[in-house]
């Protein structure tokens, strides 16, 4: 039964996953591969909020849709923060992190593992969890961990269909996201880059914490002689840096130059398009692993050539 239900959703998704092939990746049908007494599930992994809010409106929202998409499939989530976890804790409300998950889904005798984050970047958050993957990749047969929102420049194209439109070009939009104080901040810069590429000259992206920074938008914004602005959080959940940081902070100080400012109140995660964005690098994950560089070194060393 799990095995006809999910060659029914290769067949609907085709478009969806062929767009994230590529020589990282080989086919393989994680549902194909199970042995008798193998069972499947999938983990959601979410940086997590104290807002309940927001989070009714994006994290619960997608756990629903996943479960929606994936019937027949053991469901569970697990949150990063381990701050929002304890606070969360404190109010009666129990989150399990991402190794608290996987032991228990260990002891529920699961096999094969299909983790989804819905992170925004290939950031620390995602680096750390997959090193709680790889300390518990030994206890089951295969783990499967999807990309992040933004990963392939694919990736990046979907977001940007998705979030810009091409009316009231004098009307300045700046993404604002997190940030990052590791290299991975790059990847913002790689947004905006791909926005102006597209001609979406309008559109601006930046973060709380990491590079753009509010002055390097600041001198775009005076140099485009924008007299309204709308800032959007570019962000999962519309929680504490959406309502302090750029609600309060940022709308602030761009009254205080001189600008006209609107706040586009709403997580990312509350976009049913962005939804289905997550959703389709988990179904690719159920059909494609990914190959390690390792993997694909020894084959370059035998072949003398890259992969296709």
């Amino acid at each position: 039964m799990k095995k006809t239900f999910f060659m029914l959703m290769v067949l609907a998704f085709s478009n969806a996953l062929a767009a994230h092939s590529g020589p990282n990746f080989e086919a393989s049908d994680i549902f194909k591969t199970l042995g008798k007494g193998d069972k499947v599930a999938i983990l959601m992994v979410h940086f997590g909020t104290t807002h309940a809010d927001t989070r009714a409106l994006t994290i619960d929202a997608i756990n629903e849709k996943v479960k929606k998409e994936f019937s027949d499939v053991e469901f569970r989530e697990a949150y990063t923060s381990r701050i929002v976890v304890k606070r969360l804790g404190e109010r009666g409300i129990q989150k399990m992190n991402a190794s608290q998950a996987l032991v228990q889904l260990k002891a529920d005798g699961y096999t094969h593992i299909l983790v989804q984050a819905t992170c925004i970047i290939d950031g620390v958050e995602m680096e750390a969890l997959n090193n709680e993957v790889d300390q518990m990749r030994s206890s089951f047969k295969e783990i499967r961990v999807g990309d992040p929102l933004l990963y392939s420049p694919h990736d990046y194209e979907n977001v940007i269909e998705v979030l810009a439109q091409r009316k009231d070009t004098s009307t300045a939009y700046i993404w604002i996201g997190h940030g990052t104080y590791d290299s991975s901040t790059a990847q913002y810069a790689m947004l905006d880059y791909m926005l102006k590429s597209k001609g979406y000259n309008n559109y601006f992206v930046a973060t709380i914490e990491g590079y753009p920074e509010f002055d390097d938008v600041l001198m775009r914004l005076n140099s485009m002689k924008a007299k309204k602005v709308v800032l959007v959080p570019f962000l999962f959940v519309a929680g504490e840096h959406a309502k302090n940081d750029i609600a309060e902070d940022w709308k602030s100080d761009l009254e205080e130059k001189g600008f006209a400012v609107d706040v586009h109140m709403e997580g990312l995660g509350q976009n049913p398009a962005i939804q289905d964005l997550f959703i389709s690098h988990l179904k690719f994950i159920s059909h494609h692993r990914k190959i390690g560089i390792m993997k694909k070194k020894a084959i370059y060393e035998v072949t003398g050539e890259k992969m296709k």
